[in-house]
């Protein structure tokens, strides 16, 4: 059973998890297409309310009794597993049950334009550049972004435009339920080996993802990244790279850095296309700024809106983002949590200007910490000072027995503390004017700068 079956003016679904970053939107696009939509959460939220506001019942608790014969179809989000009361009970009625990227998909197929940002590093910075450019040319996008980006106040939007973005991630083979019609691809890395067998079984994911772009759509590809261009090898799609190197399609020219700024000219096919000047830092952020730029051009978008849209993004929340000073030193706070992310955001801050790089360090998951524990040692040592927390376990139990103290025991230098507590008193001895601090990792480790700085 597809999901678009339902999508009509007066179809009944409730969606458990409604109070979520992709769930509320989710609600929103349905219910403003007719839907009659209810919902239920765990607890009450700023989402939770805005949904009511919308004329959506949200019931705070999750109960069988939620769920009515009446109800046609019912929207999972993640979270919630087959022992759910709520999907237990859909199930004995008879009720078809959903993932919350099935719906999505679905409601993709209703837009003339599907730009989907997919990479194993990148996704959120690309699809917020995205964002700007189509809000530049004034598209009213509908937006879904795996982070909150400070245009919108939110991780999403929803337009009335004919277009919509959606970041679009490769876990669980999530993004192989949208339907693109523009697919992005920028870079392809061994990441989530809790789920895919290795670096060819991810390329076949990317691959097939690909191929669900129509004949006339377009598939932009990373021309610099060895495993993109071999995963996409013979698909006859229309195909435009971009890349650092004046092979690809679209490629970045005359390059200047100053401090945390980058100006440059968009070459595209051999001509200057525009000269634009991004406010993030890093050579990976350039190809993310060329690799939106790629996208734009596929969409029509106007030269202009590249220039001004990109002019206008200073980053996403938790990416590179400064949340303010302590003892004269910088606090900035990054969600990278796999090795090529270090490495890029290391490579970002050399260049900056710092008399000092203090790095805390929280790995995310113990299957990655354990598959890519070599490229993490090497990472981590390039900063002056490393303080390493606990992994954050997510998803997962430690029955791999690993610790970030083995990862402290090979780095010269490094700090393994257990607590958050115990590395928030060392820095209040440690930070000192000069110094950059960087909160790095995809758990809570950012807590640690919100509390120092809310001394």
């Amino acid at each position: 059973m597809d999901f678009i079956e339902f999508l009509n003016k007066g179809r009944r679904g409730h969606l458990i998890g409604v109070g979520g970053v992709s769930m509320s939107p989710l609600a929103e696009v349905l219910s403003g297409m007719g839907l009659v939509i209810s919902g239920s959460d765990i607890s009450e939220s700023e989402r939770t309310s805005h949904l009511r506001e919308l004329g959506i019942e949200v019931i705070i608790g999750q109960e069988r009794e939620n769920i009515t014969a009446d109800m046609e179809f019912i929207v999972r989000t993640a979270a919630a597993h087959d022992d759910n009361p709520e999907i237990v009970r859909a199930r004995e009625l008879g009720i078809p049950v959903f993932e919350r990227t099935q719906a999505w998909g679905a409601i993709m197929k209703g837009y003339r334009n599907a730009l989907c940002i997919s990479g194993t590093h990148g996704k959120t910075t690309t699809t917020s550049m995205c964002t700007h450019i189509l809000m530049a040319a004034e598209q009213d996008p509908t937006v879904m972004i795996g982070g909150t980006l400070p245009l919108l106040k939110a991780g999403h939007r929803v337009g009335s435009g004919d277009t919509i973005v959606m970041e679009s991630c490769e876990y669980y083979n999530s993004f192989l339920s949208f339907y693109p019609t523009v697919a992005v691809i920028l870079n392809i890395e061994e990441d989530h080996l809790d789920f895919f067998k290795d670096i060819d079984d991810i390329k076949k994911s990317f691959r097939e993802f690909a191929l669900h772009v129509p004949q006339d759509g377009y598939i932009v590809a990373n021309f610099d990244d060895e495993n993109t261009m071999d995963a996409i090898k013979g698909i006859e799609r229309n195909i435009v790279t971009f890349g650092l190197t004046p092979k690809a399609d679209v490629y970045a020219k005359n390059i200047v850095r100053i401090g945390s700024l980058t100006e440059f000219d968009i070459i595209y096919k051999g001509k200057t296309l525009e000269h634009v000047t991004i406010h993030v830092p890093g050579e990976h952020n350039i190809k993310n700024a060329l690799a939106a730029s790629a996208a734009s051009i596929c969409l029509g978008l106007k030269p202009t809106a590249i220039k001004y849209g990109l002019a206008g993004f200073s980053g996403a929340g938790r990416r590179f983002e400064f949340k303010g000073k302590y003892n004269g030193a910088d606090v900035y706070d990054d969600y990278a949590h796999h090795p090529g992310e270090v490495k890029a955001l290391l490579d970002a801050v050399e260049n900056l200007g710092y008399k000092r790089t203090v790095v805390v360090f929280q790995p995310h998951t113990y299957s990655r910490t354990k598959a890519l524990f070599g490229d993490f040692v090497r990472q981590l040592k390039r900063p002056d000072l490393v303080y390493l927390a606990e992994i954050f376990a997510a998803r997962e139990k430690n029955i791999l027995g690993i610790s970030s103290a083995d990862l402290a025991a090979e780095i010269d230098g490094a700090r393994f503390f257990k607590t958050f507590e115990e590395i928030e008193d060392s820095l209040r001895s440690e930070a000192q004017p000069g110094d950059l601090i960087l909160t790095v990792g995809a758990g809570n480790v950012y807590r640690i700068g919100e509390h120092l700085l809310e001394e």
